[in-house]
Order: structure tokens, then C-alpha cells, then sequence
């Protein structure tokens, strides 16, 4: 457990982004990660997935044009595309 703005947040656990929270409506996940920011034991906030598109990763064509889009970014875990490809499975 860490700290983000006075409430404790989990770590480097994806979650859906609950209704009246900031994101809502816009991404469709978040997660916290630390040691991202520049004071290095900072904790970032990081929203991914479109809200308004499905994933159907259970689809084989669909999982394999995704995993093949995003796959020529160098990702790391403080990007969105790091956790995207994780929910994707890639």
C-alpha cells in the first residue's frame, strides 16, 4: 500500500476507473505505479483503455492486430502502453 494525494492506493494493480472518479468516461483503467517521477519515490497515476471500445481479446484476430499496433513502442512500466499490452495479454 502507498499513498496518492492522502488515500492509500495499491500498487502496480490495474483497476476500473469507478464512476465520479477523474478519467471516468475518458479511460477505461488506472493503476498506480511507483518510483516513475523524477524525486524517485514518487507515485504515478497512469490511465489506459479506451472507455467507449471493447477489448474482445478473446478474439485471435483482433489480439493479434492490437499486440502488433502497439508492440513497436518501447514501453516500460510508468507508460500506458506497458499496461495496455499487460491487459492484452501481448
Amino acid at each position: 500500500m502507498a499513498e496518492y494525494q492522502g488515500k492509500k492506493v495499491t500498487l502496480n494493480r490495474p483497476r476500473a476507473i469507478r464512476k465520479g472518479e477523474p478519467g471516468y468516461g475518458k479511460k477505461r483503467k488506472v493503476v498506480f505505479v511507483s518510483k516513475c517521477s523524477s524525486d524517485g519515490n514518487g507515485i504515478k497515476r497512469i490511465t489506459f483503455g479506451d472507455a467507449n471500445l471493447g477489448m474482445h481479446k478473446e478474439n485471435k484476430k483482433r489480439k493479434k492486430s492490437y499486440c502488433a499496433r502497439s508492440g513497436g513502442i518501447k514501453s516500460d512500466r510508468c507508460s500506458a502502453n506497458y499496461w495496455a499490452r499487460r491487459d492484452w495479454n501481448c
